[in-house]
């Protein structure tokens, strides 16, 4: 069965990377919740996407120059809410039977890693006790081999598209270099496309993530090829989809 992450909580549905967006996509019984870890020069690990706050929080300039208090006084667009810690997110998210975290260790505005941004999330996710059901994910191979020293036992997923592929020698030269580092390979459905015959040779299906899709065509063709994991902005949508393949697939379930 492919498994269904909501992504950056569920982006299409709430405000991205938002308290409400995590504690509401809870209820939707996603599989996986994927959002993004910035390190500030504070030493805060903040949950947002970009390295920049102007797209998504009402303030302009690095995630990384954020204080405190400025973290506070900033607002994600459309909500009355800061951006978050990964203390708050993992407060909500912390129950014992809750979903998969997938938890993208991002980099900072010049597209560099935070210095020790890896072990600071390892140690938040063993705080927590979350560690067991966490994925690491990033672009950068060298965030991913920081991830595996500092916390060996957390799964880890690479994330990779055309443009990322083609800087690191090709798709296939780029999962030589991934395939003994991570347990999942999160493509971009483009890519996975063009490269379907190629990537099927290399990967069995449950390694495999296709990202990120919100139309039903899309969604529905994913599911029936049997991908292991599949990331939409709209996991309500790609959750209904797969349960109607299930039944259609299985007529007692329809009862």
């Amino acid at each position: 069965m492919t498994l269904i992450t909501g992504h950056r909580g569920a982006r299409n549905l709430w405000p991205e990377n938002s308290l409400t967006g995590f504690r509401n996509v809870l209820q939707l019984g996603v599989d996986a919740i994927e959002f993004d870890v910035h390190l500030t020069r504070s030493g805060e690990l903040v949950v947002i996407h970009d390295a920049t706050l102007d797209r998504t929080a009402e303030g302009s300039g690095p995630v990384r120059d954020l204080t405190p208090q400025a973290r506070l006084e900033t607002k994600l667009k459309d909500t009355d809410e800061c951006i978050p810690t990964l203390a708050d997110v993992l407060e909500i998210l912390k129950p014992s039977d809750g979903p998969t975290l997938h938890v993208e260790i991002k980099v900072d505005e010049a597209g560099l890693p935070y210095p020790g941004i890896a072990g600071l999330v390892a140690r938040e996710l063993s705080r927590f006790a979350v560690d067991q059901r966490a994925v690491l994910t990033s672009f950068d191979t060298s965030i991913l081999e920081d991830c595996r020293r500092h916390a060996p036992q957390v799964s880890r997923l690479v994330s990779v598209n055309a443009a990322w592929a083609q800087k690191q020698g090709g798709l296939a030269a780029f999962l030589d270099h991934v395939e003994p580092l991570v347990k999942t390979v999160a493509i971009h459905h483009e890519l996975m496309e063009a490269e379907w015959a190629l990537i099927r040779k290399r990967l069995p299906l449950e390694r495999l993530c296709v990202w990120t899709l919100n139309d039903e065509p899309l969604i529905r063709q994913w599911l029936e090829r049997g991908i292991g994991h599949l990331t939409s902005d709209q996991p309500d949508l790609a959750l209904s989809l797969r349960a109607s393949l299930q039944k259609s697939s299985n007529p007692a379930m329809a009862g």
